[in-house]
């Protein structure tokens, strides 16, 4: 199979995965909110119920678009199974959170054993202290992306910005064997992101975060793209490095949530831990303002990522 056919398979089971999960999603809401698995929206002045572990319908849509990708592209069976067994256990470990909020600790842990598997996946001649550090990642770049969120839209236009990047510099760097990958990822992302930009009609819980940076962390490896994966996810990295800067680990029961104002802008609060959002709330600012804010460092850094697998093409980053 050459680059083009793998390249026309790899954008259906795109469209497929967007299409699934654009058109599950009016009925998830719904049942979710009959099931009263709600969040209400802190960031606007009348707090509205907001449907809460929309990140099903990514998981569903990705999911099935990963099986199509089997089916069609049989000779990535093994890697293609494997990503799919990760992020369906990824997924379930957002769900137990959503639903008990598991702690930090448990939370690390319990990403780490789910990232296990792609260790039957890396790269011939690798160590095992490298294979060790896959899960690892795996973890690390799950609670990253699960950090970075809270206002509406700002998680998934992140992960549409960071999958846009890895897809094109895959693309670039002739590494079409997880493009399979980043397509389902991103095709679900895209639509989720109908439902859940501001306004948003439901949120997409840890289920729907947690998915995104192991998915970010899994093409890392298999595509052998770490530099480019490491660049796109800066923003979050920034973000973790300024809260646990300044309050440590910290669970997310004591924070205290970003504050509104009496027109509906955003305000840091006197005391708390330091963020990315919080320090571009310099000034009061609309919660659109600061989303557009935050997608525009991600698209810096994404664009950044791609120039960097324009120029290190031929060699394994």
């Amino acid at each position: 199979m050459n680059s083009t056919e793998l390249l026309l398979i790899s954008g259906f089971c795109g469209l497929i995965s967007f299409l699934i999960t654009f058109f599950c999603m009016p009925t998830l809401i719904k049942r979710l909110k009959k099931a009263e698995i709600v969040g209400k929206d802190i960031h606007k002045l009348t707090k509205p119920e907001v449907a809460e572990m929309g990140g099903i319908g990514i998981l569903l849509g990705f999911a099935i678009s990963i099986m199509v990708g089997v089916y069609l592209c049989p000779q990535w069976q093994s890697q293609l199974t494997i990503t799919l067994i990760v992020i369906l256990l990824t997924g379930i470990i957002g769900m137990v959170d959503d639903l008990i909020m598991l702690s930090s600790k448990e939370k690390l842990i319990l990403l780490w054993i789910a990232g296990l598997p792609i260790m039957w996946v890396t790269p011939p001649n690798v160590g095992i202290i490298y294979m060790l550090l896959i899960p690892v990642a795996v973890s690390i770049a799950a609670n990253l992306t699960n950090m970075l969120a809270g206002l509406n839209g700002i998680e998934t236009g992140l992960g549409i910005i960071a999958l846009t990047s890895l897809t094109l510099s895959c693309i670039i760097m002739n590494k079409y064997d997880v493009a399979i990958i980043s397509f389902s990822m991103l095709g679900a992302l895209i639509a989720f992101l109908f439902y859940n930009k501001y306004p948003a009609n439901v949120f997409p819980g840890d289920v729907g975060t947690l998915i995104i940076g192991a998915c970010i962390a899994i093409i890392a490896f298999i595509g052998r793209v770490k530099i480019i994966a490491f660049i796109v996810l800066l923003p979050n990295i920034i973000d973790g490095i300024l809260k646990f800067h300044s309050a440590g680990v910290m669970e997310r029961q004591n924070f205290k949530p970003t504050e509104v104002n009496e027109e509906g802008q955003l305000v840091v609060p006197a005391t708390g831990f330091n963020s990315l959002i919080r320090s571009i709330l310099k000034k009061p600012m609309k919660e659109k303002q600061v989303v557009y804010i935050i997608w525009g460092i991600g698209l810096i850094f994404g664009l950044l990522g791609i120039l960097v697998a324009y120029f290190a093409r031929g060699n394994i980053i």
